[in-house]
């Protein structure tokens, strides 16, 4: 199936590892030009060269909206112009209600969800005065079903995703989609140092019986770019298995 994303310009932010770059292998794969980043120069270097296809890896943090607006900008001037964007950040500390102080809130929300604003705010007017353009955002699961010890993400990431909701409504008629996608558990670096040797036991609980392929999801970022998702906008995606076993 041609995705039509051929020459398409993309910026896929937080992608030296993980989910970020499945996201990037699977968009030049269909034959996007694409940027990526990372905090470390030597992980995107590597990065980009594992994706191949052209790849350019950028120094950028994109957990401050500076860094994130920075590494929009720059991704803009090396492809010259930019047609599609993903965003993505590292999870904030763990924490509970009653472990977690007031003050790291402002932090975490810098992380997951302003960060995310000024991404958006940086690259979606082009895409809006050129008539196309696809914004995925890489969430969680918790966005629908929090996670335990988790206050912080569980926070931010529902706020992000009522501003992409409300984003998406506003874009809509200017050609530009934007949705997220909520991971469940993916065989990633992060889950595996994590979990360690209890992954199969975190597999038996997702009803698919299996951790999920992070390939797999950066397929399915790339589908929600492409010209046949042209009418799915304002969606907020489950991509776990089957984990979240509410009916919305």
């Amino acid at each position: 199936m041609d995705l039509g994303l051929k020459d398409k310009r993309a910026a896929i932010a937080a992608s030296s590892a993980g989910l970020g770059r499945s996201a990037a292998k699977a968009l030049a794969g269909e034959g996007c030009r694409i940027v990526m980043c990372g905090r470390d120069a030597d992980r995107i270097e590597a990065a980009a060269a594992e994706v191949g296809h052209g790849a350019v890896g950028l120094v950028a943090d994109v957990g401050t909206p500076d860094g994130a607006t920075d590494f929009v900008m720059q991704a803009t001037e090396r492809l010259g112009g930019l047609d599609v964007l993903v965003t993505n950040a590292g999870g904030p500390p763990p924490g509970t209600f009653a472990t977690t102080p007031v003050d790291a809130y402002a932090e975490a929300l810098d992380l997951n969800l302003t960060s995310v604003v000024a991404m958006c705010k940086a690259a979606v007017p082009a895409m809006q005065a050129q008539g196309w353009g696809r914004v995925v955002a890489i969430t969680s699961i918790s966005v629908r079903q929090p996670i335990a010890n988790l206050i912080l993400s569980n926070t931010a990431r529902a706020g992000v995703t009522g501003f992409l909701k409300t984003l998406a409504r506003e874009v809509a008629g200017d050609g530009v989609t934007v949705n997220s996608i909520q991971p469940g558990y993916h065989e990633t670096a992060r889950l595996t140092a994590a979990m360690g040797h209890d992954l199969e036991q975190v597999a038996a609980e997702v009803p698919a019986g299996t951790i999920g392929d992070p390939d797999d999801f950066g397929r399915v970022i790339a589908f929600l770019c492409s010209t046949s998702a042209a009418y799915i906008t304002g969606a907020a995606l489950p991509v776990d298995g089957g984990v979240y076993s509410g009916l919305q």
